[in-house]
């Protein structure tokens, strides 16, 4: 089917229009593809009036060719050309709805100039506006409603997503304050570390001027970048003692710590002070070395930076706490250390230079730890013109074992006077301190020598047995079986021995200090103090023994630690060898 419209006015626009849409209702072509043909026909139309001139309206049915997506189909064409000279240059306008339904008969859709078909045909296209206004109204109903779910499905999101920033900024804030809690209990386990190696190291000397010493060592330069430490007890001893910063001398005087700076330091159980005068643009954190007593002294530091952190403030007080306690222990140590030292010196009196033997002893105090005060040696004549020797060790050490010590060689003394043999001397002792001091125990060897009688009887409770030297050159040790350790909780009778000296022979006598050692015992410090003795000729025994106590002393100690007193002490029977 193929229609034809001349249009040259507006009537005739508007014939043709309705036509169009009548006849594309009849060929089945939907309501909404209908008023989309009508609405671009009549803006083309609008167009064709504008420009003037006549015009040409087809209408044309067929069905799309193959090779196009709706090949086989029958579609409705519509091609609006110019006629006349003018439609050399004007390019023709054409469009293409499908057609689904069966083609109308012929004369159906055509448009005449009855007006009662006319405003038919209107209603006609005004009922298809209708359908499809509806249709858009529905549509925008629709539109309107995924509208509406669209902006809740967006309030939703925009709420789910601060939900997930306000849950991203508290696991960022968890994640912080984790950080911040491990960086936290990291510096703290850091503190307690060097607080426990500072204690150990400062607790390791028994010497306060070397407690002094280490404590910048150990601050320099992690915790400051300069540490003065002020003993008052030092001072006090120089001629012309040093300046010292104003907040450390109220810190003397308070007990307290200080700060000194231009701004306060705020930092926990300080007091906050000006500037020092000595330092002015340098904070100074004064530190008193408080005791039980008044304070020993004052550690000044300055910072290694700007100032102090609070918490390494607390560690620097709580380590000058314990380098107080240190110092005051070392200085305690020192002071009771000195006097059972005075006392024992004290106590060694000189030795007698009885006819025909010759005695030299060395006593040499401990140099490291507690153990002065319990070594000791004597000799001295009984009223027979015997002459008894002895070398003992009191258990203990300190000014109580020096105290003991003194009691047991008066003792002694005292039971020399009614006679006796070295055992029964150390029977007596043993009932004696057994009785006296029950908790404190000694050893001690003791041996008797007469000047009529070439026989030295001797006797040993649980001291390291006397090494005997004869003329030849050939060296003993004297391991008869001792008694116990004097003191103990038990009845004991102590034994004499004897043993037959030819005149150059020299009995040595001693304490555990001079040959045990801890890595190797007591047995071979015996055999080297052996070797020694060994080692001396006849003539340097008899003319130099003093000297020779000496050349004894230097290699048996070599290796010593010297944490134990030691006594030796060489009886010498003049003569030829």
């Amino acid at each position: 089917m193929t229609r034809t419209w001349q249009i040259s006015g507006v009537t005739d626009a508007a014939r043709a229009r309705i036509a169009t849409a009548r006849i594309a209702a009849a060929h089945g072509v939907p309501p909404l593809e209908r008023v989309r043909l009508a609405a671009a026909l009549s803006a083309r139309l609008r167009q064709c009036l504008t420009k003037g001139g006549t015009w040409s309206l087809t209408l044309e049915t067929g069905t799309e060719p193959a090779g196009t997506p709706d090949a086989g189909r029958r579609v409705l064409h519509a091609l609006v050309t110019r006629e006349g000279a003018a439609a050399d240059g004007e390019p023709p306008w054409r469009t293409t709805v499908l057609c689904p339904e069966a083609v109308p008969a012929d004369g159906e859709g055509s448009v005449g100039d009855d007006p009662a078909a006319l405003a038919e045909a209107l209603l006609g296209a005004d009922e298809d506006t209708s359908l499809v206004l509806d249709r858009l109204a529905e549509q925008e109903n629709l539109v309107a409603f995924h509208r509406e779910e669209l902006q809740q499905t967006n309030q939703g999101v925009v709420a789910l997503h601060a939900e997930l920033d306000a849950a991203g900024r508290a696991q960022r804030e968890a994640f912080a304050a984790e950080r911040a809690a491990r960086t936290e209990a990291e510096n703290a386990r850091r503190r307690l570390m060097f607080l426990a190696d500072a204690s150990a190291v400062l607790t390791a000397s028994l010497d306060h001027h070397e407690i002094v010493r280490r404590l910048p060592d150990l601050l320099v330069p992690e915790y400051a970048e300069t540490v003065d430490v002020w003993i008052f007890e030092q001072d006090s001893d120089r001629n012309g003692s040093p300046a010292h910063a104003a907040a450390a001398v109220v810190a003397a005087r308070t007990g307290r710590p200080q700060y000194a700076a231009r701004q306060p330091g705020g930092l926990p159980g300080v007091q906050d002070q000006p500037p020092s005068a000595l330092e002015p643009d340098r904070p100074l954190l004064c530190i008193p070395l408080q005791t039980r007593g008044a304070p020993l002294g004052v550690v000044t530091l300055s910072p290694p930076g700007e100032g102090w952190d609070p918490d390494d403030a607390v560690m620097l007080i709580e380590l000058t706490r314990r380098a107080s306690i240190a110092i005051d222990h070392a200085q305690r140590y020192q002071h009771n250390r000195d006097i059972a030292e005075t006392l024992q010196r004290a106590l060694l009196t000189e030795l007698p230079a009885p006819p025909g033997l010759s005695l030299a002893a060395r006593y040499l105090p401990a140099t490291h730890g507690l153990n002065i005060g319990g070594d000791w040696f004597d000799a001295f004549r009984q009223p027979d013109g015997g002459v008894i020797v002895v070398v003992g060790d009191v258990t203990g050490h300190g000014l109580r074992a020096a105290v003991m010590m003194s009691q047991l060689r008066t003792a002694l003394r005292a039971y020399a006077v009614d006679g006796g043999s070295p055992g029964r001397l150390l029977t007596r002792l043993h009932t004696f301190l057994h009785h006296l001091q029950p908790d404190l125990f000694a050893t001690a060897v003791i041996a008797r020598f007469h000047p009529d009688d070439p026989t030295m009887t001797w006797a040993a409770a649980g001291h390291p047995p006397p090494v005997l030297r004869t003329p030849d050159g050939a060296v003993r040790i004297l391991d008869a079986k001792p008694g116990a350790m004097l003191g103990i909780p038990l009845q004991q009778e102590i034994h004499d021995h004897t043993e037959l000296l030819a005149p150059g022979s020299t009995l040595a006598l001693y304490t555990d200090g001079l040959v045990e050692r801890r890595a190797r015992g007591i047995d071979p410090g015996i055999g080297r103090l052996a070797d020694a003795l060994g080692s001396f000729t006849p003539d340097q025994l008899a003319q130099d023994l003093e000297g020779s106590a000496d050349g004894i002393l230097r290699p048996l100690l070599s290796d010593s630690e010297r944490d134990d007193d030691v006594c030796l002490l060489l009886c010498h029977l003049d003569g030829t060898g």
